[in-house]
């Protein structure tokens, strides 16, 4: 069987390999490859088109700059596909490249089955993208349990919700077997805070120098408290000159194995909204998110529909993790935040209640990448119809 991947960045490139693994099992190794991936995805096989780091862009001003390059990589990709006459098409994550790649082989071949692992948020901004998938999409694989009755409601396609990958994550899945309940879970003396200003360079220039003032502020409030930022390696110099300028400075650590034992050891987070709100939500950090878009997606924020950013909140149905964006992003009312969290504090006792719930919804009884399969293979039987 021929399966074809398309891929926009290391999230989607990471569950791509998982999806692969559980194919090449339920295929008995007959599994053959083609389309665009990541190095996790190379390892399993599969000779990428070009270099992934192309399309790990973030931004409306990002990708407008950038907007002929992708036009050409997304013709190119979709060539490639239809030449090598796949059984199945996956796209994963990354909607603004992978489903233009889509659109484009569905028109050429009709009659391939097309799944969608890891949808776009529809229900963040923008919900008439759900019914837009219909006619080049046949399934959505979600990965949040709210994803298949939003898809239901909003007209997109039949999707069903498998898992998040994240949960096979060695890491993480060493905090969650300590499955006591996190809301009698005391923060420790003196506290320690996880500071995350973002995956991606953008996202770190806006938001480093008002998480360094709010630390010093917190340090004010909260003498002792200490804090460890973990990064990516290729940001890590880019973290070391932000750092340079703020008068209290973290422990940087970089590696997945080091962002997870510092989670292990945090008692509160200040992060930039995004999935590690779920991941921190998962390990039991009490949390609060900031985020500053970039001036352009700032001009058309009236496109976001949805009532939060947090993911965490999006699964329980409430607003149980604080946001600040923009103006609010204010290291005084950041500061004063993080202490409620770090003490013995009603706010903190409800967060952690909240992620007991989170924990709970989340629960599969199947891995992820086994249940996908099945589901990519039983289209490839009925066929699309």
């Amino acid at each position: 069987m021929k399966i074809a991947f398309v891929v926009g960045e290391p999230s989607g490139d990471a569950i791509g390999a998982d999806l692969i693994r559980a194919l090449r099992t339920l295929l008995s190794g007959d599994l053959e490859l083609v389309g665009l991936a990541g190095e996790a995805m190379q390892a399993e096989g599969l000779q990428s088109l070009f270099d992934i780091d192309e399309l790990s862009i973030m931004g409306v001003s990002a990708i407008l700059a950038r907007l002929p390059q992708l036009v050409r990589r997304v013709g190119q990709t979709a060539d490639a596909i239809v030449a090598a006459r796949p059984d199945a098409l996956v796209v994963i994550d990354s909607p603004t490249f992978s489903h233009r790649v889509a659109k484009r082989v569905r028109a050429r071949l009709p009659a391939m089955p097309i799944v969608n692992y890891i949808p776009p948020t529809v229900w963040a901004w923008r919900e008439g993208r759900a019914a837009k998938m219909r006619p080049y999409v046949d399934h959505a694989i979600c990965a949040l349990p709210f994803e298949p009755e939003t898809m239901r409601r909003l007209g997109g396609p039949p999707s069903t919700y498998v898992g998040h990958p994240l949960m096979k994550e060695p890491g993480l899945a060493a905090i969650l077997a300590n499955d006591a309940p996190l809301a009698a879970r005391p923060a420790a003396t003196p506290p320690r805070l996880v500071i995350l200003p973002g995956s991606r360079r953008g996202e770190i220039d806006r938001l480093a120098g008002d998480f360094g003032a709010t630390l010093t502020r917190l340090s004010e409030l909260l003498p002792g408290v200490t804090a460890v930022l973990p990064t990516l390696p290729r940001h890590r110099t880019r973290i070391e000159a932000e750092v340079a300028k703020w008068s209290v400075k973290p422990e940087i650590v970089t590696g997945g194995a080091a962002k997870w034992q510092a989670f292990a050891g945090a008692d509160a987070a200040l992060a930039a909204s995004g999935t590690v709100s779920l991941e921190l939500a998962l390990s039991g950090i009490p949390m609060a998110l900031a985020y500053k878009l970039d001036p352009v997606a700032y001009q058309i924020r009236h496109l976001i529909s949805a009532w939060t950013a947090a993911m965490p909140n999006f699964i329980v149905g409430h607003p149980l993790v604080p946001e600040h964006f923009h103006e609010f992003v204010r290291p005084e009312m950041l500061a004063r935040r993080l202490v409620r969290l770090m003490t013995d504090t009603p706010e903190r006792h409800a967060q952690l209640a909240g992620f007991d719930e989170i924990r709970r919804l989340m629960a599969v009884h199947r891995a992820p990448g086994e249940a996908a399969a099945e589901i990519v293979l039983g289209l490839v039987a009925r066929g699309r119809g």
